[in-house]
């Protein structure tokens, strides 16, 4: 699998990560055998609620107050560097 991956391991490294790969199989193994006919398929082990609060309407702040403590405003909006360079 490390060739696979194109990663490079010593002889030492092969034989450590060899023996975790096998523990994983067996355990995969272990979890496969067991019989789950009777388990109810299920996305998640608990239910889940939705807790966040209702989405009510409320007034906002004041746009000319936001801007007036912004670093740096133009054309009515707040003014930032460039993202991907200058614009041409």
């Amino acid at each position: 699998m490390a060739r696979l991956a194109r990663i490079d391991l010593d002889a030492g490294e092969l034989d450590m990560f060899a023996g975790q790969l096998a523990a994983v199989l067996d355990h995969a193994a272990q979890i496969a055998s067991l019989d789950t006919s009777n388990v109810e398929p299920t996305a998640h082990p608990l239910p889940l609620v939705n807790v966040l609060r209702e989405d009510t309407p409320v007034p906002s702040l004041d746009r000319d107050e936001v801007l007036s403590q912004a670093p740096a405003v133009e054309s009515g909006r707040f003014k930032v560097p460039p993202v991907l360079g200058q614009v041409p």
